[in-house]
């Protein structure tokens, strides 16, 4: 009968504004998603301070930070840890662990305290089939409007990967600079999808292959984008 008592908060899908928070981290107060308008934002969350999976990924977002600044992407990040352990366990990062080459690694982004899981309830981060009192990493692709457009889970034991994250905030830029699709494992140079054609005669150009656009089938025509024009687009050096 308790648990019928309990607040549900739904879980935000792709498409929806992102919940609003203010919070306190490492960085500072944040006021999300206002304060990021204008910029993409990965916010994360991992299970616990002073773990290893969860330090060799902070090694590594940190480590890419200039990579997903330079694609006008912020990192945030969260546990439901409070705010001098996230201090304590990034001092010692920096000063203590060297893993695959990193080492003197600072993390420089903001690190969300949220020792009353308000943030992670509002997010759908807490997972009772994994843990009750531990963030699973969710991932949340947060657009320049503060929408959310994808959203990636993982358990508890499995370390994310950080190409696959890279790849998907640029595929999801590229849909939107070019007004196409991206197809199966799809990397900057690689053909993208166009829109099925909105007409006979549409269609016809493009089974002829006429503006550069290949076609298998009226419904599945690709054309080249080169990686050059994605980087000139997307990327600021």
């Amino acid at each position: 009968m308790e648990n019928q008592n309990q607040e549900i908060t739904p879980m935000p899908r792709i498409g929806d504004a992102a919940p609003i928070f203010k919070a306190v981290t490492t960085q500072g107060e944040i006021n999300f998603p206002a304060d990021y308008s204008g910029s993409w934002v990965i916010l994360f969350s991992h299970p616990a301070d002073f773990t290893p999976v969860c330090t060799s990924e902070f090694m590594t977002f940190a480590s890419l930070q200039p990579k997903f600044n330079a694609a006008n992407c912020k990192l945030v990040g969260l546990s439901v840890d409070g705010l001098y352990s996230h201090i304590a366990w990034l001092r010692t990062i920096k000063e203590k662990i060297e893993y695959k080459g990193m080492k003197n690694v600072e993390v420089n982004f903001p690190l969300i305290e949220d020792i009353t899981m308000e943030v992670a309830q509002k997010y759908g981060m807490m997972m009772p089939g994994e843990s009750n009192t531990k963030a699973v990493r969710a991932v949340f692709f947060v657009d320049p409007k503060g929408i959310i457009r994808a959203i990636i889970y993982y358990p508890l034991s499995l370390g994310r990967n950080f190409d696959e994250l890279y790849r998907a905030l640029i595929a999801m830029q590229t849909a939107d600079a070019f007004s196409i699709a991206t197809p199966a494992d799809w990397r900057p140079g690689d053909d993208v999808i166009v829109p099925p054609a909105g007409s006979c005669g549409a269609a016809k150009d493009r089974m002829e292959n006429k503006e550069g656009i290949k076609c298998y089938d009226w419904f599945f025509c690709t054309k080249p984008i080169s990686k050059e024009t994605v980087e000139k687009t997307l990327i600021k050096n």
